[in-house]
C-alpha cells in the first residue's frame, strides 16, 4: 500500500522506513520489512533493526546527531536537499517519522500515526516533537538535548525520486484525496510500466499532462462505449492522479512509446471500470447454472 496509516502501535518504524523507500521509487510491503527488521509489540524496532531492512532494499540508514537545533536542521536540510529522506524517532523516541522535504521554514513528513499520514510542521513545531532530552534520575533535570536523524541513502543510482512541494502535501492532505494516497505505490508501479524517469540525455519524450492533452478524450469515450456504466468523472479523476505522481516523480513517455502508453493506460482504465461497476460476458451466452439439490 501506498501513504497508508499504521495499524497498531508498535509498526510505526517498518512504516517509516517503507514510505521513505517509496520516494525512492522503491515499493515495498510494510510485513515485509518488519519481518526483516524483527519487529515486534513489546519493543517496536530500533534503528539498528531498520538500518538491516533498509539494507536489504540497497540503502543504507546512516546516522546523524546534533545537539543544537541549529545544527540539526542544517545537517537534516542538506540530505533533503539532495532528494535523501530521513527517519527521525520523535516524540521522546517514541515514534518514528519520515521527513522528506523542507519549503519556506516548514518541513513535509510522512506520519503513519495520522490519518492523513503526510503532515506540514512549522520549524516551531518540528523542532519541539523533534528534541530528545536527556533527564538526571532524580530530579529529572535535562542534562541534554539531541536531535537525531537517520538519511535512507541508496547504494544504487535512483532512477526516480519523488520531489514533493508544500502544495503537493496539502493536496494529498484533502480528505477526499486520502484514498488516492493510499494507493500511490500502486500507481507508480503501473506508470513506471508505461513511462521513464527523466534524464538530461531524454529528446523527444512528453510529459503525461501533454500525453492526456492529446488521448486523454479519446481514451474516456472509448472506456465510455465498451463500459456504459463508467462514470466519466471517475475515469477523469483516475487519469488525473497518474498525473499527479507521474509529475511528482518526472516520469516522460518517449514518443516512439506513445501508441503503447495508449493501449497500456486504456487497459488500466478498464480493468479499473471492471472492478468497480463489474462487467457482462462479452461475444458469449451467459450460462446460468441451475442450484444445486441439498442432499437428503
Amino acid at each position: 500500500m501506498g501513504f497508508t496509516p499504521q495499524p497498531n502501535l508498535w509498526q510505526c518504524g517498518p512504516f517509516a522506513l517503507k514510505h521513505a523507500l517509496i520516494m525512492l521509487g522503491i515499493s515495498v510491503d510494510e510485513r515485509e520489512i518488519s519481518r526483516i527488521a524483527g519487529t515486534n509489540k513489546w519493543s517496536g524496532t530500533d534503528e539498528r533493526q531498520l538500518a538491516r531492512a533498509a539494507r536489504k532494499f540497497g540503502c543504507e540508514l546512516l546516522m546523524g546527531r546534533e545537539n543544537k537545533p541549529d545544527e540539526a536542521r542544517r545537517e537534516l536540510k542538506l540530505y533533503l536537499r539532495q532528494g535523501i529522506p530521513c527517519l527521525v524517532c520523535a516524540y521522546d523516541w517514541n515514534h518514528w517519522v519520515t521527513v522528506v522535504r523542507e519549503e519556506k521554514d516548514a518541513f513535509i513528513a510522512l506520519d503513519s500515526r495520522e490519518d492523513a499520514v503526510l503532515k506540514i510542521y512549522s520549524w516551531g513545531q518540528f523542532r519541539k516533537c523533534w528534541a530528545y532530552h536527556r533527564r538526571d534520575g532524580r530530579e529529572q533535570k535535562i542534562v541534554e538535548t539531541v536531535y537525531d536523524f537517520h538519511p535512507v541513502v541508496p547504494r544504487f543510482r535512483v532512477q526516480t525520486r519523488a520531489r514533493f512541494s508544500l502544495k503537493r502535501a496539502r493536496y494529498l492532505r484533502r480528505s477526499e484525496n486520502r484514498g488516492f494516497a493510499r494507493r500511490w505505490d500502486e500507481y507508480l508501479k503501473d506508470l513506471l510500466a508505461l513511462c521513464k524517469p527523466r534524464t538530461p540525455l531524454s529528446s523527444n519524450v512528453i510529459s503525461l499532462g501533454e500525453f492526456l492533452r492529446r488521448h486523454e478524450a479519446m481514451i474516456v469515450d472509448q472506456l465510455s462505449f465498451w463500459h456504459g456504466g463508467t462514470e466519466r468523472r471517475r475515469a477523469e479523476k483516475i487519469l488525473l492522479n497518474m498525473h499527479f505522481v507521474a509529475d511528482t516523480y518526472g516520469l516522460i513517455i518517449h514518443e516512439e512509446d506513445e501508441k503503447r502508453a495508449i493501449s497500456g493506460i486504456t487497459a488500466i482504465l478498464s480493468f479499473w471500470a471492471c472492478g468497480k461497476y463489474g462487467v457482462n460476458p462479452v461475444y458469449q451466452e451467459v450460462v446460468r447454472r441451475r442450484p444445486r439439490k441439498k442432499r437428503q
